[in-house]
């Protein structure tokens, strides 16, 4: 289970670039993860059968692209229609973990979109890793929510070469982050199937990897079932668990990110980030934290001095600096991060004062004592309300 949430990590969500509402999903996401959803429980069973848990879930889409920023003028299709598989498990606690997080279900999800115009838009197959928490579980119907977040093929993009295509001004490169938002109302027939329908946001765009990258939205409601062979509610295994110590951490990450100039085709500039945070555990299980962001911007700093800009003060003008806070929830081996920050210094390209951050880091090193308790690789998508800055990748430490 860790190696399917682990995986999303180097190509993690846009999600949060979709909404305007930065602060609601925040908190939102906040009570999700950290809210103790409690379940059916017995003692640990002496013997659970193999592929306890595991399910084929199979969904129908049928939606529509939205526009989310003035910039996106392609014209809006009738309907987008789409096709969603889950390979999912649901947990029953053999990892201390599980039994912290309440038992959830994780899932490899295959997706393929058809947006209703193929000359402009193309289509989209989707891979990604995703986790489903319940967030109303009755005795006939339960309500879930999935988040997802994966590597997207898109069949059509902008190009200046051969084959010339600069209609679709949405999407710059082939290859994209692809995001998919489910909220469900299940109904299990049996051990074995269950019924589902409910709405849907997915999200492509390469965080600005390459230009144009306005993205698309497309949001919808799907119908499916979901078979599970052994069954799908396994005996949940309950073992006594000490809270771990609400401990307090000094925190430092280092990441590098690539973007390109405003102009398609246009050449690729680092970006190196330098960040440090203090961070404290609390119910076992998420870490809240506060820091300070660093940035440093070549991209800025060639836009200076081929303006002969700020002539002599180029480079103090190509950073940003601000203050964040946010909170991880733990899942194993891996972290789910969510940051929200504002800027205290902004470079010569002044843009809105809030940020905000959503991305993850894989533990390589979880130790509750010695001198360095945390080392792990990050991979973060920062954004600013509807437009995505950057994707970063770094390591970072605690002790």
């Amino acid at each position: 289970m860790e190696i399917i949430l682990s995986a999303s990590l180097s190509i993690f969500v846009c999600l949060i670039a979709m909404s305007h509402y930065r602060i609601g999903f925040f908190l939102c996401s906040l009570f999700l993860f950290s809210h103790p959803f409690y379940g059916h429980a017995q003692d640990a069973p002496q013997n659970i059968a193999p592929w306890s848990g595991f399910g084929i879930e199979a969904s129908v889409i049928a939606g529509k692209v939205f526009k989310h920023e003035p910039k996106f003028t392609l014209p809006i299709p009738a309907l987008t229609t789409g096709l969603d598989m889950d390979f999912v498990l649901h947990t029953y606690g053999k990892k201390e973990w599980e039994q912290r997080r309440r038992y959830p279900t994780v899932g490899l999800g295959v997706a393929y979109i058809n947006y209703g115009n193929d000359a402009v838009y193309g289509r989209c197959f989707g891979f990604y890793p995703n986790i489903i928490l319940p967030l109303v579980s009755g005795r006939k119907i339960t309500w879930d929510l999935r988040m997802g977040d994966g590597i997207g093929y898109v069949t059509k993009r902008y190009q200046r070469t051969a084959p010339v295509d600069t209609v679709n001004v949405a999407i710059g490169s082939h290859v994209n982050d692809f995001a998919m938002f489910m909220t469900d109302l299940r109904y299990p027939i049996n051990n074995h199937w269950d019924l589902q329908a409910g709405a849907n946001i997915t999200h492509i765009s390469d965080a600005s990897f390459h230009k144009p990258n306005l993205g698309i939205n497309m949001a919808g409601i799907h119908f499916g079932v979901r078979y599970s062979p052994v069954t799908s509610r396994p005996v949940h295994i309950v073992r006594k668990q000490e809270p771990l110590k609400n401990r307090w951490l000094v925190q430092a990450r280092f990441s590098m990110a690539y973007i390109s100039s405003y102009t398609p085709g246009g050449p690729l500039y680092p970006v190196y980030i330098a960040t440090g945070y203090v961070s404290r555990r609390w119910w076992s299980k998420n870490k809240v934290f506060a820091g300070v962001d660093y940035a440093y911007y070549q991209s800025i700093y060639a836009w200076l001095r081929n303006n002969e800009m700020d002539i002599g003060r180029e480079k103090q003008n190509s950073y940003k600096s601000a203050v964040f806070a946010g909170n991880e929830f733990l899942v194993g081996r891996v972290g789910i991060v969510f940051q929200l920050g504002y800027y205290m210094q902004q470079s010569a390209i002044p843009i809105e004062p809030f940020y905000e951050k959503i991305g993850g880091h894989l533990y390589l090193v979880q130790k509750e004592h010695g001198p360095i308790k945390e080392f792990f690789i990050s991979a973060f998508l920062k954004t600013h309300e509807t437009v995505a800055e950057f994707g970063e990748i770094g390591v970072g430490f605690g002790f």
